[in-house]
């Protein structure tokens, strides 16, 4: 039986007490968890590793919580994950500060774990969503560009050079399903010849006529 895998989160804060807290309690909730005192550390393990989500103290003495999300949102590798910020500051410029350098979220010092937890859980959500769109605009993205088509019995020449019916093509590079009808044009076509077929077409004709049958 396979196990489900873990949600990663890297925990980045200068201070041990903070570190100790927050791994023992997000282990708890079945997270896999990596820390780092410093940003220069962070970005470090980032350079190895691509978690769910980071949660960065803002005040740190190298290089502070908003420069470093600056250069991980600057790594195409590492823009989509969430960076939640972790600060005693409280003001709107510290808050603004941190959504321009790229953070999604704040978590007040103090924590409190059930809010900790909740932001968490929302923002890995959300990424989880990001990246289920992202993959099913690539699946739509491959039907795009010049098909080969044929102008008599409209089957597409896939790119192995093979000729096949356009539902057929459809379903195996996207995850569009077919139901089947008739337009309104081709149901005048069809009904044309099946009155021809079983002669009716010329009674009917003769009908509006006003010639005896």
């Amino acid at each position: 039986m396979q196990h489900a895998v873990k949600e990663s989160i890297l925990v980045v804060d200068d201070q041990p007490a903070n570190l100790k807290v927050l791994l023992s309690f997000l282990q708890a909730h079945s997270f896999q968890i990596y820390i780092a005192d410093s940003g220069s550390r962070a970005l470090n393990i980032l350079s190895k590793i691509l978690p769910d989500l980071v949660l960065l103290d803002v005040m740190m003495p190298d290089i502070d919580g908003f420069e470093t999300c600056r250069r991980i949102k600057a790594d195409e590798r590492l823009a989509g994950v969430p960076v939640i910020f972790m600060t005693a500051l409280d003001s709107v410029e510290d808050k603004v500060a941190g959504f321009n350098a790229g953070g999604v979220d704040y978590i007040t010092k103090p924590f409190q774990q059930v809010e900790v937890l909740a932001r968490i859980k929302t923002h890995i959500m959300l990424r989880k969503r990001e990246r289920e769109l992202e993959q099913a605009l690539a699946e739509i993205k491959t039907l795009s560009g010049i098909l080969p088509i044929c102008s008599y019995c409209k089957q597409i020449r896939n790119d192995k050079g093979y000729w096949q019916q356009v539902e057929d093509y459809i379903s195996q590079h996207s995850q569009a399903m077919f139901s089947h009808g008739l337009c309104p044009e081709c149901y005048k076509k069809e009904m044309a010849s099946f009155l021809e077929l079983t002669g009716r077409n010329g009674a009917a004709e003769k009908e509006n006529k006003g010639c005896p049958s």
